[in-house]
C-alpha cells in the first residue's frame, strides 16, 4: 500500500488535516480527497495547464508536486476563487463576458494561471496582450484559439485596477 504521511494544509479558506499516500500527487489529494473537481487532469505530463492552483500564491500545476510537499501551504482552486457571498471573481466574470471558453476544460487552469500573472505584475496601465499570453504560455487551450482568453484576462485585470472596460 506504501507509506502514509501526515498532512496539513488549508484549501480554500479551509483547513484540512489528512494522512496520504506519500506518493499522492496534489491534483488527486484536491480532486479525490477533497472532492474539488474544478482542478481537471489533463495530460499528466504538465503540458496542458489544466490542473493549475495556487500554492502560496503562486501557480503550480498540480500533478507535478506531491500533496506532502504542500505540508503546511495554503493553497487555492477555482471553487476558491469566488467571494465568500457567492460573487464571481473578476477573472470568472471576465471569462464569462468575453466568451474565453468553450468546452470549458482548460478553464480552470487558465484562470488560476491568469490569477497569478494579475498579482504578481508591477507595471501600471493595461496589460498587453503580448504580456497576457507571455504570462499563461503552458496553459494549452485545444478550442479558442486564445483571443478571447486573452481579451477576458485584459479585462479582468482593468477591473481590478477599478478601470471599467
Amino acid at each position: 500500500m506504501g507509506q502514509t504521511v501526515p498532512l496539513q494544509v488549508i484549501v480554500n479558506g479551509e483547513s484540512h488535516e489528512s494522512e496520504v499516500q506519500a506518493r499522492l500527487l496534489l491534483v488527486h489529494y484536491l480532486r479525490d480527497e477533497l472532492k474539488l473537481t474544478g482542478t481537471h487532469v489533463g495530460c499528466d505530463t504538465s503540458n496542458c495547464g489544466a490542473c493549475t492552483c495556487l500554492v502560496d500564491g503562486e501557480s503550480v500545476k498540480s500533478c507535478t508536486v506531491l500533496a506532502v510537499q504542500c505540508d503546511g501551504a495554503q493553497i487555492t482552486t477555482i471553487e476558491g476563487m469566488a467571494g465568500d457571498d457567492g460573487a464571481l471573481h473578476p477573472l470568472q466574470e471576465g471569462f464569462w463576458a468575453h466568451h474565453g471558453l468553450q468546452c470549458g476544460y482548460c478553464t480552470p487552469g487558465m484562470i488560476m494561471a491568469a490569477a497569478d500573472l494579475l498579482a504578481r505584475r508591477t507595471a501600471d496601465g493595461p496589460i498587453s496582450e503580448e504580456e497576457v499570453r507571455k504570462g499563461l504560455e503552458g496553459n494549452l487551450c485545444r478550442c479558442t484559439g486564445y483571443q478571447n482568453i486573452v481579451k477576458a484576462v485584459q479585462a479582468a485585470a482593468e477591473a481590478q485596477r477599478g478601470v471599467t472596460a
